[in-house]
């Protein structure tokens, strides 16, 4: 999985690469300073090319390869995206939930303090920009139903038992 500048693109001072990935293109955004989203890309868009990519997407790119690889659990790159106190603090909650587990929207909703926030807990899930380093691929609906996910059920499930695989180190 190299990432592509050819399909890189900038706007204002944040960039864009791709990288290809089992689950399809992914698109790193960010600036020098940080990555501000890592999306599922509709494989059809045409970008613009910018040769001068900030060397942070790349780190942000390798240590994707390696969670595909199997050789990474977690991310320790900058990253940051815009949103409410209560979205900052379920966003903070999904990193703290371990590689290879799952968690219900409720238990979510107990971690932030409110369990009766759990239709904005499920709101804030989904509204995440940093797929896959922000694991909310890893919060279920109770009776460990697969609901709800922006890059598609099809792959929560794959991401899911990529990671109940285990690591090869």
């Amino acid at each position: 999985m190299q990432p592509s500048t050819a399909g890189a693109h900038s706007t204002m001072d944040e960039q864009l690469i791709y990288i290809n990935s089992p689950v399809g293109r992914i698109g790193i955004r960010g600036t020098a300073d940080y990555i501000t989203a890592v999306l599922f890309e509709d494989e059809s868009q045409q970008h613009v090319a910018t040769p001068d990519a900030a060397p942070l997407l790349y780190t942000a790119a390798r240590q994707l390869e390696e969670y595909f690889s199997k050789t990474r659990k977690t991310f320790d790159f900058p990253m940051q995206q815009p949103g409410t106190e209560f979205q900052q603090r379920v966003w903070q909650q999904l990193t703290t939930i371990p590689f290879g587990e799952t968690i219900t929207y409720l238990a979510l909703a107990k971690r932030v303090g409110n369990v009766k926030s759990i239709r904005a807990v499920g709101t804030t899930n989904g509204k995440n920009a940093l797929a896959i380093v922000v694991p909310c691929h890893r919060v279920i609906g109770s009776g460990g139903v697969l609901t709800g996910y922006a890059g598609g059920l099809w792959r929560k499930q794959w991401l899911l038992d990529h990671e109940k695989g285990g690591l090869l180190f």
